[in-house]
């Protein structure tokens, strides 16, 4: 098979699509014939040389997947040869085929085809993971996603408004906060033209919000503390503004608040397979009846991913950049 190498780490151009061995599906695991991957923040650190695989992980980049399954390892059940699936990697999405735990498989949803798919899994997860299963939004709280045109913020506007909450988003281009609001968001703001938690403070009458998924990191820490409300949780998934911030623990002592910090690609195969399960039980319901749908900025044919990370690490694109492998 095919897949995008990185022989030594770089820009860009440090993506090759050369000619690898084929996986082979071990115990508990399937066979998936990618049709299409997505392009995630952190394929680009992997790129860099800054965020390798777990062990026992593919080695190419790729931390989710479309496509049909092509074989069963020994002691799979309830999935057959044939099937349509997306699927939540470790690894190994940029290539043409790819072998996946049982329990990280999800049936591509009624409505969406199998390359659309492919823009789910990891944003699913990581928002329903950490804003549901890990904050607990519930419904009339106000919450506030940072980078609402990501794929992670276009995902979360729509579950967000799906369980009732009241959406805030930063953004930093007028034609992004316009496209945030015909997903739900409520509250817009241009962070590169206004302060977040005044804003915020402004459209809550001073209450803040309740739920905070911040992807910056130590940038924004102080100033996610002022905006939480009382009883608020701020939930960090990424470090795009840096590694080390300073914690003013009085305030957030006077919040009664909360912080929690995570990642996906590290956890144990349970956790992931709960996770999964969490989201087919509750999230594949609202995409099968179109409340939330994948928000797909273009398609990439996948020996290019070059392109791809171009157009991602410019920030010019709203919601997913798809790689598709050629037919």
């Amino acid at each position: 098979m095919h897949a995008i190498t990185i022989p030594e780490p770089g820009g860009p151009e440090a993506l090759v699509w050369d000619e690898v061995p084929d996986p082979v599906a071990g115990e508990g695991e399937v066979l998936v014939e990618v049709v299409a991957g997505a392009v995630n923040r952190a394929d680009i650190l992997q790129r860099q040389g800054f965020y390798n695989p777990p062990p026992g992980a593919s080695p190419y980049p790729g931390l989710e997947c479309s496509g049909r399954i092509a074989a069963l390892g020994p002691g799979v059940n309830g999935w057959a040869v044939g099937d349509e699936v997306c699927a939540l990697l470790a690894g190994g999405g940029y290539a043409e085929k790819v072998a996946v735990p049982a329990g990280q498989l999800l049936p591509v949803p009624e409505g969406l085809t199998v390359d659309q798919a492919a823009a789910l899994p990891e944003v699913v997860c990581t928002v329903w993971s950490n804003v549901f299963m890990v904050a607990h939004l519930r419904p009339g709280e106000t919450f506030l996603v940072h980078g609402g045109s990501s794929g992670i913020g276009t995902m979360a506007i729509q579950l967000a408004k799906a369980v009732g909450a009241k959406v805030a988003v930063t953004a930093g281009t007028a034609e992004k906060l316009e496209r945030c609001a015909e997903l739900g968001a409520d509250i817009l703001v241009n962070y590169r033209e206004q302060d977040f938690v005044a804003e915020l403070k402004r459209a809550t009458d001073g209450a803040g919000a309740d739920v905070i998924l911040d992807n910056m990191g130590a940038k924004y820490l102080d100033r996610n503390v002022q905006a939480l409300a009382v009883n608020g949780r701020l939930a960090i998934i990424g470090m795009q503004g840096g590694v080390k911030g300073e914690l003013n623990i009085g305030a957030l002592l006077a919040k009664r608040g909360a912080i929690s910090a995570t990642s996906l690609r590290a956890r144990p195969a349970r956790e992931k397979a709960a996770i999964v399960a969490a989201v087919r039980e509750h999230v594949w319901p609202l995409v099968a009846d179109g409340h939330v749908r994948p928000v797909v900025d273009r398609e990439i044919p996948m020996p290019d991913a070059a392109t791809a990370h171009r157009v991602v690490e410019d920030s010019g694109h709203i919601g997913k950049v798809l790689l598709v492998t050629p037919s």
